[in-house]
């Protein structure tokens, strides 16, 4: 029986701790955090490489190698969180643009977080030197969780066909 909106067992509604809990499936929050890890290494190699590569041939081979392994980082974890992640079908376009609608959000996020959480650390605690470095783990800690709501909410969403409804577009 669902009590309030919310779908809840025979003694009553959810509790806040197990809706906010049911938005993050062990095994799959578990997953993303590991796939996470090996996007983050290879995207990082990806750059390291393309700097060097890029270094005797072009001004800011850092800039260049910036651009063009983030496209390929971004490809490479579409397709880790397609296929062990979130395991969707088919909308491979849809969901590859939305990822990378995905990630410049929390780019520019990031960005335009980072002065005030910086400001922020430094008013509450004695840590001036290292502010930049604390509000950047947090920022960080903070765009894993947001991304991955993002992902399963948003980059990954399979729509919900109405019973009686045949989708033609398979």
């Amino acid at each position: 029986m669902k009590e309030d909106g919310l779908a809840g067992d025979r003694s009553g509604p959810l509790s806040l701790k197990q809706r906010l809990l049911r938005h993050f499936p062990p095994g799959q929050f578990g997953r993303y955090l590991v796939v996470g890890v090996c996007n983050t290494v290879f995207g990082y190699s990806v750059y390291a490489g393309l700097t060097l590569l890029f270094t005797p041939h072009l001004p800011f081979p850092y800039l260049f190698a910036s651009v063009i392994s983030s496209i390929a980082n971004i490809s490479f974890s579409y397709l880790n969180y397609k296929f062990f992640i979130f395991r969707t079908k088919g909308n491979y376009f849809r969901e590859l643009v939305r990822c990378f609608v995905v990630y410049g959000g929390a780019m520019s996020a990031g960005v335009f977080l980072l002065p005030p959480t910086i400001y922020l650390v430094r008013l509450l605690s004695a840590a001036d030197k290292s502010a930049p470095y604390i509000a950047g783990a947090l920022i960080t800690g903070a765009t894993v969780v947001a991304g991955f709501l993002a992902h399963k909410n948003f980059s990954f969403v399979v729509p919900v066909v109405p019973a009686g409804k045949i989708d033609r577009q398979k």
